[in-house]
């Protein structure tokens, strides 16, 4: 990648695109296959980095996500597509994209691929085994957990659907309530699902020789689980869309239509950060379908501004 210290910038891009994970990354491939000149700025730190392997996307299904981000690099450089390694501090209205530490990007049209961050609970362990054996979504690992003993933190409000889900996984599920409140419906459907529930606070993930063991309650009791899921919070990382003005809906989320189009003229959004139940292939059509709007906003200018520059000429030749 390009070192953004000592890199002068002395043209203007059609598109910058921050984010290199699988939305900003596909949408370069798209844009640069249009013949668009696109910069894409990543800070390198992807939201699945501690995750082995990602599922359920067609032909790259078991692939290491690095690999993946790694693949797509080489794949938009080859069609020449600038990559800036750094962090973006904030984009001003125009645009200029502005790197920590490093230039100014210019660019007709902006895409914020930026993804979000899960904040977990604070359970001893939980942070180590993030990735691991402490997973999210049943659609990602559930396979690779079936048939085994699984438990669920009751950690979020949405939990105990997490359990209902993960029991046609596994026969061996255990809700662990926590600090949830659990209603008498809760507890039937739970009940009828065939999931056991441990009640009680959890004090700790109980690891041993790197392989998570179990969950132990305050009172001392440990349940033994080769798997936690847990429902984190998921925060976007939007703070260079709301610092361009960019309407958010009732569960504080920016807002976009299909294509990813923000209600900030020439501002896109793709990814994680504007919707947290993107996996990993659905981030890379969310970039496809925005760079395909992108480039035909694009054309629509260019078009404008030709017009614009053919009735000159016609009206200068005909003085």
């Amino acid at each position: 990648m390009s070192d953004t210290k000592n890199a002068v910038i002395d043209s203007v891009y059609d598109v910058v695109v921050v984010g290199a994970g699988a939305a900003g990354l596909n949408a370069a491939l798209v844009l640069a296959r249009a013949r668009r000149r696109v910069a894409v700025v990543d800070a390198g730190t992807p939201r699945n980095a501690p995750a082995a392997h990602m599922q359920g996307f067609l032909s790259r299904d078991g692939m290491p996500p690095a690999s993946l981000l790694e693949v797509g690099r080489a794949e938009v450089t080859g069609y020449g597509v600038t990559l800036f390694e750094g962090r973006v501090d904030h984009i001003d209205h125009g645009f200029f994209v502005h790197l920590a530490g490093g230039p100014a990007l210019k660019a007709r049209r902006v895409l914020v691929a930026t993804g979000l961050r899960d904040e977990l609970p604070e359970i001893p362990g939980m942070r180590e085994r993030w990735g691991k054996d402490l997973l999210h979504c049943p659609y990602c690992h559930g396979y690779e957990v079936r048939d085994q003993p699984i438990g669920v933190l009751g950690t979020h409000p949405n939990a105990v659907h997490h359990a209902l889900l993960l029991r046609q996984w596994s026969d061996d599920v255990v809700f662990f309530p926590h600090t949830l409140d659990l209603t008498g419906d809760d507890r039937e459907r739970l009940t009828a699902r065939d999931v056991h529930v441990a009640d009680g606070v959890i004090k700790q993930l109980v690891v041993d020789d790197d392989r998570l063991r179990g969950v132990e309650l305050t009172e001392g009791h440990v349940v033994p689980r080769n798997a936690v899921f847990v429902f984190p919070r998921m925060l976007p990382h939007d703070a260079l869309l709301t610092g361009l003005g960019c309407e958010k809906d009732e569960n504080d989320w920016v807002t976009t239509d299909r294509s990813g189009r923000t209600s900030v003229s020439g501002v896109w959004a793709a990814g994680n950060v504007t919707d947290p139940r993107a996996q990993v292939i659905t981030a890379a059509g969310m970039g496809s379908a925005a760079a395909i709007a992108i480039n035909h906003d694009l054309v629509d200018e260019d078009v404008r501004r030709a017009v614009e520059n053919h009735r000159t000429a016609d009206a200068a030749s005909s003085q």
